[in-house]
């Protein structure tokens, strides 16, 4: 039962890291075509999520929104806060 648990949160947590990763390219792309963009509310949800990680790196990978300071600093301190309740999880 708690196999099955685990099995969940870690395929939710690759989705929707992947998709906060996906989310910043596809802004990215956006902003090289001068296309319509993603909402930066839009960009933060999945992030918010349990999707930091992706987040940080489609920032980094991408270097999109590495100049507004509330992604600059909000995404790696939002990683460090569910990293810290993923280590909370498991050794509690």
């Amino acid at each position: 039962m708690i196999q099955t648990v685990y099995r969940l949160m870690g395929l939710y947590l690759l989705a929707v890291n992947l998709g906060a990763f996906g989310l910043m390219g596809e802004d990215k792309r956006r902003a090289r075509k001068d296309a319509w963009r993603i909402s930066e509310k839009t960009l933060f949800l999945p992030v918010l999520l349990g999707g930091a990680l992706g987040g940080v790196l489609g920032m980094r990978i991408f270097h999109h929104k590495t100049r507004h300071w509330y992604f600059r600093w909000g995404f790696p301190l939002l990683l460090i806060f569910q990293l810290a309740g993923l280590f909370w999880l498991f050794v509690k």
